[in-house]
């Protein structure tokens, strides 16, 4: 009785996992090599491109420090978020996306350097974004 108990918990946890667990760290470190042109994976670190340390869970264009084109700033204030999916539409085709952004990235094909790319951006940034956490609570149930 408990073992099957246990393994009906083992099973419920496996699809409760987030979809970063099937990432590979060391692959999207590579990954992200594609990105480093224009983006740095540590806090506060801007160039082209905004720092994506703890990219997931933050609010599009809400970098401090950094000037977002007029389309990325204006998604962050329609209220997109970068959660793993949303990052993940993002990288297939950054333009078809967001028109008008000014990422010249053509994006990903591979739904596993995705997949990597985002285990890697998750270990170098485990935390939440700042007020991810509290928005989310603050978030009116639905």
């Amino acid at each position: 009785m408990f073992r099957g108990i246990a393994l009906a918990l083992c099973a419920v946890a496996g699809f409760a996992a987030p979809a970063v667990a099937a990432g590979d760290v060391a692959a999207g470190k590579k990954v992200f090599n594609r990105c480093k042109a224009c983006h740095e994976a540590e806090k506060d670190a801007n160039k082209a491109g905004p720092s994506l340390h703890g990219v997931i869970g933050r609010h599009a264009g809400a970098v401090e420090g950094f000037k977002y084109s007029a389309a990325m700033a204006k998604a962050g204030e329609e209220g997109l978020i970068w959660t793993e999916e949303k990052f993940s539409e993002y990288m297939v085709k950054p333009k078809d996306m967001i028109p008008g952004n000014t990422m010249s990235f053509a994006g990903l094909r591979k739904p596993e350097d995705i997949a990597n790319l985002l285990a890697y951006l998750e270990s170098v940034a485990p935390e939440k974004a700042e007020g991810a956490a509290e928005e989310k609570e603050a978030a009116p149930a639905e």
